[in-house]
């Protein structure tokens, strides 16, 4: 005979099942759940990033710590995160062609955020149709959310030494966000291990040696936080003069890293490169107005390094272009 503690369990797991194998009807690739509890190793690690003023210019890092780390500051009563991870490789790669520049992988196609939290409102509306009184919020890297801590504690993955997430299936090309929850639900408890062992490839190819430890990235000294997030006039000597061809976010450590090779094309069509944003052309960038830029990026990543950010950088690499050929 079932005790009534027995039942509850039993309902419990039988729903979190359930949220899994919907997440994966929505395309998700990985979905794990775990309790929602403060971060208190990751906040400890985070405040020692944020002393040694990595986070160079990105004030906001250094805002809402306790929000970041304690779930229920965000979502009063959160019990329960749903973590899931997106797979966004598609098998396309830089021509190197003359007078272009290299964009980031994940911002070849539609904006992350509008895709990863379509999905997750979507699987939030599904939960609330099995239990009408769920309260739940939607995090997709903007808010304060730490998803590769959640991620990791997920078992989605473990993070490399380059500070990204790597999965066993799908290397580190996915997207992660989570859906707090104030349910009650089936954990899983078995983080993944770490199988990153002794290789230092990432390490050693960053052309700015930015990985200044294993795990430990220094935002000022990085291509894509460089070209992307500062809003300086000119780019840092160190990164201006090693941009490596790369005008929009860099891939470098993870173009190197051997558990890409385990990559796999992503099933969604609007992570397809749009045109010009594999390699865009470096003239073309410079003649953009600010009515076209809107037209052009709108819906895309690339619009964050804004249009005075993305001239700076076509401008820089046209001038190491032509510095090169004079020598």
């Amino acid at each position: 005979m079932t005790t009534l503690l027995e039942e509850v369990k039993e309902a419990r797991a039988t729903l979190t099942a359930r949220i899994k194998e919907h997440a994966r009807a929505l395309g998700f690739q990985k979905v794990g759940v775990v309790r929602a509890e403060a971060l208190t190793d990751e906040r400890a690690r985070l405040e020692e990033w944020l002393r040694r003023g990595y986070q160079g210019e990105m004030s906001w890092m250094a805002r809402d710590t306790e929000r970041r780390t304690e779930p229920e500051r965000f979502l009063a009563g959160a019990r329960s995160v749903v973590v899931v991870a997106l797979n966004y490789y598609t098998p396309h790669e830089h021509t190197g062609a003359a007078a272009t520049g290299k964009i980031s992988r994940y911002a070849w196609g539609d904006d992350y955020h509008d895709v990863l939290g379509e999905k997750l409102r979507a699987l939030l509306e599904w939960i609330r149709e099995q239990r009408p009184e769920a309260q739940g919020k939607v995090c997709v890297d903007a808010q304060p959310s730490m998803d590769k801590a959640w991620a990791a504690r997920a078992g989605l993955g473990w993070l490399g030494k380059h500070s990204n997430l790597i999965t066993r299936e799908y290397g580190s090309w996915v997207f992660l966000g989570e859906l707090l929850l104030d349910l009650e639900l089936a954990y899983d408890d078995r983080p993944s291990e770490d199988h990153c062992g002794t290789c230092t490839l990432c390490i050693e190819a960053c052309p700015t040696q930015a990985i200044v430890e294993p795990y430990v990235v220094d935002s000022r000294r990085c291509i894509s936080y460089a070209t992307i997030e500062l809003r300086a006039p000119e780019l840092p000597t160190e990164v201006g003069e090693n941009l490596d061809g790369w005008l929009y976010g860099c891939d470098v450590c993870q173009d190197v890293c051997p558990w890409n090779r385990f990559e796999q094309a992503c099933a969604e069509p609007r992570f397809e490169p749009r045109e010009g944003n594999v390699d865009a052309s470096l003239p073309a960038v410079l003649t953009l107005s600010p009515e076209t830029f809107a037209a052009r990026f709108r819906r895309s990543p690339v619009k964050r390094a804004k249009l005075a950010g993305l001239r700076r950088n076509a401008d820089a690499l046209l001038k190491l272009s032509h510095a090169r050929k004079e020598d």
